[in-house]
């Protein structure tokens, strides 16, 4: 791992001045000029991708068709936003006008939102493209309309650099407004990004400890501000009674592929299995038995694991059925069981997440009963039930799911996020620190902006998506009606 060294505070209170100063030229383009410069460094890493895949295969331990892979839903992120931007109905326009006959006399109202600033982003150490320096929270909030300063991943800092510098000049060669990007650097950097009063808002992807520290420091600021976080989620499969009789081998398979996708070390990563007491276990002991071993990101995500994987291992309630091995930087994936009884007892120790190869079977007699332990679990990420549709503990289910996570799957699996209108990726406390939103999709970029209503303002001073010419052809809610441009 690369040392990283810290922004100085001088430094980081220069980059965001300079980003508080984009600020209001960012936000004032166009979103068709926006778009453009979307694009533009969409362009630039592809065109950088021979340069920068070696970089990500050397720090992040990954095979070349993955880093370029992932560099390609980076890219598609940034052309998908673009689109959205084009398309207009992410700023929620209304217009009602002033209607003197509205029981009491109703003034000219008119609604739009407006992004919030510049955005500090940490990104992930195990997308080092998709969720780091250009991936989707960077995207997402330059859509929005705000500045961006990303503090650099120390797993993958060499990357970070090198990205940082594509996407900084090509911004400046699409014609974007100075200080709209930065990248800095430190431990201490971050944190006191985090404070700085300029910094309006922040996306985190990362551990619980190290995220719930942040959003700690964001809420006890003089002027608190959103904080968007990813922390841990464990991403429970309900496996019905019908489905294991009629599909069992199949299920496990699935499993173990999504289960050890990555070495384990996917946020989606489906960590707890449940299954019928007599499901013949040997098809998921022999596949976890011959996968092969796999580095993990870096020494400390390593060193989490390892201690995470001890403490379910020697747990007097769980039984190994595959002790993973390791072999220098390299694991091969662990599996455990426990039944649905123990699980409940001591669910503090059990569901904690476990980064990395290594996930646990949880038995139980009474199919009733999964209710009960889907109770057990804090706010998911996803959750996925495998049944058949007249099961009739199905409905409970996926009600639950609904209750607990913010994706819902049904007889799939949870690793891969499609980057699409429809996506969720977020979830209660403590998969995320704001459930209401998702890191993933069109409307991620609603974090970053916030609503303003001007009434009775003239035409002439409105913003251009406001006003009766519409000139932009912003989609717009008119008196209530359905939007349109």
């Amino acid at each position: 791992m690369t040392t990283a060294p810290d922004t100085t505070p001088e430094e980081l209170d220069s980059v965001l001045r300079r980003a508080a100063a984009a600020a209001p030229l960012l936000a004032a383009l166009a979103p068709a000029e926006r778009a453009g410069l979307l694009r533009a460094v969409a362009d630039a890493l592809d065109a950088a991708a021979d340069e920068l895949v070696p970089i990500a295969m050397e720090e992040a331990h990954y095979p070349e068709a993955r880093c370029r892979g992932e560099l390609g839903r980076t890219t598609f992120q940034l052309r998908f936003f673009a689109d959205v931007l084009e398309e207009g109905s992410y700023l929620e326009a209304a217009v009602d006008p002033a209607d003197p006959d509205w029981g009491t006399p109703r003034p000219d109202v008119r609604r739009l939102l407006v992004p919030l600033g510049p955005v500090v982003v940490f990104g992930a150490s195990n997308f080092p493209f998709a969720f780091a320096t250009a991936g989707g929270d960077t995207a997402s909030a330059l859509a929005a309309g705000c500045p961006v300063v990303v503090k650099a991943h120390p797993g993958h800092l060499r990357l970070a650099r090198r990205t940082g510098e594509v996407v900084v000049d090509a911004l400046a060669g699409a014609g974007a407004p100075e200080g709209s990007f930065a990248l800095v650097e430190g431990v201490e950097t971050g944190k006191q990004a985090v404070t700085h009063p300029l910094t309006r808002a922040v996306g985190f992807t990362g551990s619980i400890p190290g995220g719930r520290a942040l959003f700690d420091l964001a809420a006890s600021r003089p002027d608190p501000i959103p904080f968007y976080g990813e922390l841990g989620s464990v991403n429970p499969v309900f496996v019905t009674r019908r489905a294991a009789a009629a599909r069992a081998d199949e299920i496990l398979s699935g499993y173990a592929e999504s289960a050890t996708a990555g070495s384990g070390q996917f946020c989606t990563k489906p960590g707890v299995l449940f299954l019928p007491e007599d499901t013949k276990l040997e098809p998921l002991v022999e596949d976890f038995t011959g996968r092969t071993a796999a580095p993990l990101l870096n020494e400390r995500v390593t060193e989490g694991f390892v201690r995470n994987l001890d403490s379910l291992s020697a747990h007097p309630a769980t039984e190994i059925l595959v002790q993973g091995r390791r072999s220098g930087e390299e694991w091969t994936p662990s599996l455990l069981r426990t039944d649905l009884d123990s699980l409940l007892e001591n669910a503090d120790v059990l569901l904690e997440e476990c980064f990395g190869p290594a996930t646990l079977v949880v038995t139980y007699a009474d199919e009733r009963r999964l209710v009960e332990a889907a109770g057990a679990f804090k706010g998911q990420l996803t959750v996925t039930v495998h049944g058949e549709e007249d099961d009739e503990i199905a409905p409970a289910l996926l009600a639950l799911g609904a209750s607990l996570a913010g994706r819902v799957l049904w007889n799939g699996w949870p690793t891969g996020v499609a980057v699409t209108h429809a996506m969720t990726h977020g979830g209660p406390y403590p998969a995320t620190t704001a459930p209401l939103h998702t890191s993933v999709g069109a409307t991620a970029l609603r974090r970053w902006l916030r609503p303003v209503t001007y009434q009775s303002v003239p035409q002439s001073l409105l913003p251009r998506e406001l006003r009766d010419d519409n000139p932009l052809g912003v989609p717009r809610r008119v008196n209530g009606e359905a939007p349109s441009a």
